[in-house]
């Protein structure tokens, strides 16, 4: 599944300078691979006056998720078989992996086939002050077996340090012309917004706002027994000029289109950059997200690495320490995404940009209905892309 990606930038050669900065003598190190824009580089200072002895800090950004779970793949494959070559790509283009990561970013969709691929390891976590903070929910979300399923006796696979929902943005010029602006998913069905719309080309959020619309969890498992749903998906792909998971905010700031349902970390930035763009979260509940830190399955030999019992300390001590309430803060004004320590909060106690945006912090009641993307069991995988497949094919005069 796609998500959430994000432009090299600024930020990036930032990340790259602290590294490069921070001394090469020092044995003991700790090697992040992070999701780019989802650790404000400011954090990163902050962590090193934590420490209380030299250590060399590397922190590679990535641009997607998918690439991150490409490395993991890659080192697991470099494991079992030391002589094969990253790939087949050409000679003087080939991308080479970046060294074995203590921790990377990965999102909580993509846990199960990580776990499953036997990519990433279990954490321990469970004695960290902060995990103790950590709303139940959250921590829900990481319990997982070795097959990947949700157990709450499971082992603990992932470390979740921001999280985001998926949205409704709009044009407001547009919406001040018909004189109402959207507020649930329900409004994605109005006649005005025939071909208007763009929509993430993913079954499980497209299923799963229909569900949501008609009363359903966006984990229900056996669509055949909701009804009128072929009915609800066939009026709205009529609605859809654009299914992208990459590409539909584009046609929005054209004008092309006038509604795009997306990830909330992509509309708040470019909500920042264009002031025609408003958003909202509908008040029926929405899916949410979660960005975790995960444990690569293959970590370096002894002779890579002189002080293993000593990284995987730091492992724990940044993770710990993006828990930290001002690290959690921190995080959420700079990064486009929440804190999971915020939900646990005093909200008196947040800056105000962070108690009045309704992106970020939802309300409590909108927070209890939204949902995060569960796994389904193979049969239930198979009837949600079945209906997709059948819906996209049909066309419409």
């Amino acid at each position: 599944m796609k998500r959430r990606s994000f432009l090299m930038g600024a930020s990036a050669l930032a990340l790259g300078q602290l590294a490069s900065g921070c001394g090469n003598r020092q044995s003991t190190a700790l090697n992040v691979g992070l999701l780019q824009n989802s650790i404000p580089v400011q954090l990163l200072a902050e962590f090193r006056r934590t420490l209380e002895s030299p250590v060399r800090l590397k922190f590679d950004p990535q641009a997607q998720l998918k690439d991150i779970y490409q490395n993991l793949r890659v080192w697991k494959r470099q494991s079992e078989n030391p002589e094969s070559s990253p790939g087949f790509s050409l000679p003087l283009i080939s991308r080479k992996p970046p060294a074995i990561a203590n921790l990377v970013t990965l999102g909580d969709y993509w846990l199960e086939s990580a776990i499953g691929e036997q990519l990433i390891q279990p954490l321990e976590l469970s004695t960290l002050p902060g995990w103790q903070q950590l709303p139940p929910r959250w921590q829900g979300i990481v319990r997982r077996n070795r097959q990947g399923q949700l157990d709450e006796s499971g082992l603990i696979w992932g470390a979740p340090y921001r999280w985001g929902t998926v949205v409704i943005a709009y044009r407001r010029d547009k919406f001040e012309e018909l004189g109402w602006t959207p507020t649930d998913w329900s409004d994605l069905w109005r006649p005005e917004l025939r071909d208007r719309i763009s929509l993430l080309d993913s079954p499980r959020e497209v299923i799963g706002l229909t569900l949501k619309k008609l009363g359903f969890s966006y984990d229900t498992a056996n669509l055949s027994q909701v009804p009128n749903l072929k009915t609800e998906l066939l009026d709205l792909h009529k609605q859809v000029k654009l299914y992208s998971s990459d590409h539909y905010l584009e046609p929005l700031v054209l004008g092309d289109t006038w509604l795009a349902v997306g990830w909330s970390t992509d509309i708040l930035s470019l909500r920042g950059r264009d002031r025609q763009i408003q958003a909202v979260i509908p008040r029926s509940g929405t899916s949410l997200w979660a960005d975790v830190w995960v444990q690569p399955a293959v970590q370096k030999t002894a002779a890579e690495s002189p002080e293993p019992e000593t990284s995987q300390s730091l492992t724990q001590q940044w993770i710990d320490f993006c828990w930290r309430q001002q690290s959690a803060i921190d995080i959420s004004l700079l990064s486009h995404a929440a804190s999971p320590i915020l939900v646990t909060m005093n909200p008196a106690t947040l800056p105000d940009s962070l108690r009045q945006s309704e992106i970020l912090l939802p309300e409590p009641s909108i927070l209890e209905d939204s949902e995060f993307l569960y796994p389904l069991p193979q049969e239930a995988i198979e009837q949600y892309l079945e209906l997709w497949q059948e819906i996209r094919t049909m066309q419409f005069v």
